[in-house]
């Protein structure tokens, strides 16, 4: 069985070469919520291939869920109101942030964008102020 982190380096590789993939044949850029918005807010003409985008996403994880479960673990639990309002958050940060995780940290810096690269680094950072500020709170420590 592979390690994990020859998982990780498999799932990198395939992440960046569908973002290199998707660029060269469609010109756009792989940020997963402007794709996904584009599937909710449709235009003429844009529309299918952000449907087949998100859908392989979907199906992509459910076939990993099914072949290899186990990676679907977590032994992390919140409660559902918590875990709504983190994604409530994280969609305001990318509205706010003009882009995701996806599409500044995998294309923006992969193009060398100052602004992606400034806005990655603001998405870790809050990141971890958040998991410290969570930590002493829920666990005390």
């Amino acid at each position: 069985m592979p390690t994990p982190w020859l998982f990780g380096l498999l799932g990198g590789a395939l992440i960046g070469g569908a973002a290199a993939i998707l660029l060269l044949i469609n010109g756009r850029v792989s940020g997963i919520s402007g794709i996904f918005s584009g599937v909710l807010s449709p235009k003429r003409g844009d529309f299918a291939w952000r449907l087949v985008f998100v859908a392989g996403l979907i199906i992509g994880g459910a076939l990993g869920f099914v072949f290899y479960p186990e990676a679907y673990h977590s032994t992390v639990e919140r409660p559902l109101p918590i875990i709504a309002l983190a994604g409530f958050l994280v969609g305001f940060g990318t509205r706010l942030g003009g882009g995701c995780t996806s599409g500044h940290g995998v294309c923006g810096i992969s193009r060398f964008s100052l602004r992606s690269l400034v806005a990655t680094v603001t998405f870790i950072g809050v990141g971890m102020l958040a998991v410290f500020i969570l930590s002493l709170f829920v666990h005390g420590r």
